[in-house]
């Protein structure tokens, strides 16, 4: 079976709880199943990452209930520990990063104590306070079941390499390695296909090909094909046409459907990257770049500042002039959501297109 671009653009879309209003049932803990990770940042400009990553599906979702369902005091239903990063992890996953705990037995004499008894799985941290690490011990929190499975390195990758075709609605091999950064499950470089494959054959995916491309103006890319697997339930939801209307918003730079840079170019040719660790006479896009989502498509940024009551766009640039009324509307309803009873614009790009932004935000 062949996919194209526009195909794999709109599953992962649908995968993600970008369309229809499907991604919202269930809230938080039913998008972070589906997420499988959502990774964690200390940078808080609107809000930190792992509350864009909800806000961007879910619309509007007070804050404080966003955190409660990450950080649950009594009823734990997340854990935190490295996937793709530092991220927040649904808590029947807990078994299945046993290979990771396992490999990093050996780092004891580099890591802070306490850091190191998290990494190696001795102590678990199912909440933060105040943006703190609170800690407890593993059979206190989880349940028993979770607790005494030790799943095999096999089971962990095909069990995760499921959770990213999920997540992702088709994968590629090296989307599927880098989405839980599974490098380590699959060996020396003469079998890491192999493995991969036999993963993906465990965890039920189907296999598709793929087209190289579905950015604009790169058609010899598009006609490329790479091997690839899809969700078999995300197949099923394309096939039959499934409805939905197409979220419009901003997405935090450590966004899922972001995250990987070539993944990002290749599904929408949207170069995108993070310039916060940039010196500022080097950044492009500004210090905390935010792509706007609208119609599907990756079609603009910004880079917002909270100044007291007033959301400024510091810097925002539009893909075309049909892009302004949809950055309008994520702008407006990302400022009322963190507090903030107005918008400003300073420098956009191209500059023909400020006055008309501008009007459609008065």
């Amino acid at each position: 079976m062949s996919l194209s671009g526009d195909d794999v653009r709109l599953m992962t879309l649908r995968a993600q709880g970008f369309i229809g209003t499907g991604g919202r049932r269930g809230g938080v803990p039913a998008m972070l199943r589906r997420l499988g990770a959502v990774q964690l940042d200390t940078i808080s400009v609107l809000a930190r990452s792992h509350e864009l990553v909800a806000y961007a599906r879910l619309g509007p979702v007070p804050r404080e209930r966003i955190e409660r369902a990450y950080w649950h005091p009594r009823r734990p239903a997340a854990f935190e520990y490295w996937s793709h990063a530092a991220c927040v992890l649904p808590i029947e996953d807990w078994p299945y990063y046993a290979f990771r705990r396992r490999a990093l037995w050996d780092w004891s004499d580099t890591k802070i104590a306490v850091e190191w008894l998290l990494d190696v799985g001795d102590v678990i941290c199912v909440r933060r306070e105040g943006w703190r690490r609170v800690y407890d011990l593993p059979e206190r929190v989880l349940p028993g079941d979770l607790l005494a499975h030790e799943p095999s390195d096999a089971e962990c990758l095909a069990h995760l390499a499921a959770a990213a075709a999920r997540s992702l609605g088709v994968v590629t091999r090296a989307d599927l390695i880098d989405y839980h950064r599974l490098r380590e499950l699959t060996g020396p470089a003469d079998r890491h296909a192999d493995r991969v494959d036999e993963a993906a054959q465990a965890a039920g995916l189907t296999p598709v090909a793929v087209e190289g491309a579905a950015g604009r103006g790169n058609r010899t890319a598009r006609s490329a094909l790479t091997m690839g697997w899809a969700d078999p339930a995300a197949l099923a939801l394309a096939a039959a046409g499934a409805p939905g209307r197409h979220r419009v918003t901003l997405l935090s730079p450590f966004d899922s459907l972001v995250w990987d840079r070539k993944r990002t170019r290749r599904m929408f040719g949207f170069d995108h990257s993070l310039e916060a660790y940039l010196p500022r006479a080097k950044r492009v896009h500004g210090y905390f770049a935010m792509p706007l989502l609208a119609g599907g498509r990756l079609a603009g940024r910004v880079d917002p500042v909270r100044q007291g009551q007033t959301l400024v766009a510091r810097q925002l640039s539009l893909t075309s002039a049909a892009a302004t009324a949809a950055m309008a509307r994520a702008l407006r309803e990302a400022a009322e959501w963190v507090g903030c009873s107005a918008v400003a614009v300073e420098r956009v790009d191209p500059p023909h297109l400020a006055e008309r932004l501008r009007s459609a935000l008065s």
